[in-house]
């Protein structure tokens, strides 16, 4: 079998995952355990924490480029592995903080209040897109056409990169915001 039939087994699971987890994150976002009638506290302490790991995305992402550069594959393929753990747990508790919390506005004005809004929805429209660009990389590298991954890298590293530090920024704006 050569790499592009490797690489078809795995087109199904990724169109699927990239639907299914933006709707997933939408429906559990509308809804609020509380009101619902569930006896949970709010997880206020999540938001710094799903910030920091972005950070910490951004981080390994930009290391594991550097890894690659270097012809540290092995040192890549952990790197990008994290990263994407990483990315799983934020999504995770970004889910479980809106579930059981109601959602921040935004409190400043003026032309600042229109920052906020454009790295807000970029950052969202881009988390979506980001999804199947990074599951496509993956399974290029772990069906080793490399070259194929090269090519789609370049466009996923600063798409996520991007999703990763906007992540942190909107948390920063926000914070001052938080109940």
């Amino acid at each position: 079998m050569d790499t592009i039939e490797k690489e078809k087994k795995y087109n199904k699971w990724i169109v699927a995952l990239s639907i299914i987890i933006p709707l997933a994150v939408a429906a559990l976002f509308g809804v609020n355990l509380k009101k619902l009638g569930f006896d949970v506290e709010p997880l206020n302490f999540l938001p710094p924490i799903y910030a920091t790991i972005n950070g910490l995305t951004a981080i390994v992402l930009a290391v594991a480029v550097i890894a690659i550069k270097r012809k540290n594959r092995k040192l890549h393929e952990r790197l990008m592995k994290f990263a994407i753990m990483l990315s799983i747990a934020f999504l995770l508790m970004y889910i479980a903080y809106h579930m059981t919390s109601d959602s921040t506005k935004f409190g400043d004005e003026g032309y600042i209040k229109y920052v906020y809004y454009f790295i807000l929805i970029t950052h969202i429209v881009l988390s979506i897109i980001i999804i199947p660009f990074v599951l496509i990389t993956y399974v290029r590298a772990i069906t080793n056409n490399i070259e194929r991954h090269k090519k789609i890298a370049k466009i996923t590293f600063p798409l996520w990169l991007y999703v990763a530090v906007t992540g942190v920024i909107v948390y920063i704006m926000i914070s001052p915001y938080y109940a």
